[in-house]
């Protein structure tokens, strides 16, 4: 393409970025100062479980922009819906909820966004030495963000982005800033949690990718030393990321007691049609009466909700989780004794502990 096609195309999109979410912000580079535009469409939201670079391809139309001008286009939005976000401790069922939040087709549901990790990692270094950006900067760049994220189609009355777990560390900063915003903070018992993310293929690769952020949280949370990441175990690693996810909802549960309900997914899943109303009702969007009476039988409750094309069910949860307690049961001796140690240690993790 030349470069007079790929301005003609930035152009395009960049005027249609403060009406619709056809324009979507798919990837914020802090270095290069831009931001990644791209054609998107409602049944692209609706088959996404990750707007990451997995939506990405070959014929996938957009153009880099600079920031500033997707900051000042954000200033023309209007007609902005209720924002609402589910945060989640990893592993408990947040993928399913926003699918079925997407079957009241009143709700626009964005999956993961990948700008929001970037802005937790630019939060973590903010102030200091190292931080790429001053605090206006951050505030501007999150203001815009709130703002984009908040464009709905004609049928949305609200918009609930999904964040990864380890961008929970954002519910802070983002319940502070925007007012209307509220969220449900998705969670699991220690145990039933370690058993969870240890029957994956990869978790070993996720655990240890994830580790370097996560100990560095949990050892600012608490006055005792942590052992190094190299001397942990599998379950110890699936421990520590319980602990660290676990305070941060719980923490933020407890400053935004009016803005963010806790939901347990093992009680969500034994009454599916219980749990839709009370989000539905905290998100403030209307409960249909036939939907409620169908969702325990939807079928996204039958489909894997990251991979919809891999049959999945309730059933086939607790067998996973039944197969993963044999086949993982020393590594989540290890993982349990590594919280009760930590808690006869910490008041911080006792206290998250005892809760369990």
């Amino acid at each position: 393409m030349t470069a007079q096609g790929a301005s003609s195309i930035a152009d395009e999109l960049v005027a249609r970025l403060p009406a619709s979410p056809d324009v979507y912000p798919q990837k914020l580079d802090l270095i290069g100062q831009t931001l990644l535009l791209i054609q998107f469409d409602l049944s692209a939201y609706r088959a996404a479980s990750f707007l990451d670079d997995r939506i990405l391809r070959a014929d996938t139309k957009g153009a880099w922009v600079p920031i500033h001008v997707a900051t000042d286009a954000s200033h023309q939005v209007v007609n902005v819906r209720p924002l609402h976000f589910i945060f989640h401790t990893g592993h408990v069922g947040s993928t399913l909820v926003s699918r079925l939040l997407d079957e009241t087709d009143e709700v626009l549901s964005l999956r993961e966004p990948l700008p929001l990790r970037t802005l937790a990692e630019a939060h973590d270094s903010l102030s200091g030495f190292g931080s790429l950006l001053s605090d206006p900067q951050f505030e501007l760049l999150l203001t815009t963000f709130l703002r984009l994220w908040g464009r709905g189609y004609g049928l949305t009355r609200t918009v609930v982005v999904k964040a990864t777990s380890s961008a929970g560390r954002m519910a802070a900063p983002i319940l502070s800033r925007s007012e209307r915003s509220r969220a449900i903070y998705l969670n699991l018992d220690a145990e039933p949690y370690l058993a969870t993310l240890l029957a994956g293929q990869n978790s070993a690769s996720d655990l240890r990718g994830h580790a370097v952020e996560r100990i560095r949280r949990l050892q600012s949370r608490i006055t005792s030393q942590l052992a190094p990441l190299h001397t942990l175990s599998i379950g110890e690693l699936a421990a520590l990321s319980w602990a660290v996810e676990t305070a941060t909802q719980r923490e933020t549960v407890t400053r935004f007691r009016d803005k963010v309900m806790a939901v347990d997914f093992d009680d969500f899943l034994g009454d599916v049609a219980a749990g839709m109303r009370a989000i539905l009702a905290h998100f403030d969007v209307v409960a249909d009466a036939r939907y409620l009476a169908q969702v325990s039988r939807s079928p996204v409750l039958t489909r894997y909700s990251k991979a919809p094309e891999f049959a999945y069910s309730v059933e086939l949860r607790a067998q996973v989780l039944r197969d993963s307690r044999e086949r993982n049961r020393e590594q989540i001796r290890k993982g349990m004794d590594w919280l009760d140690h930590l808690a006869q240690k910490d008041a911080c993790v006792a206290q998250i502990v005892r809760a369990c």
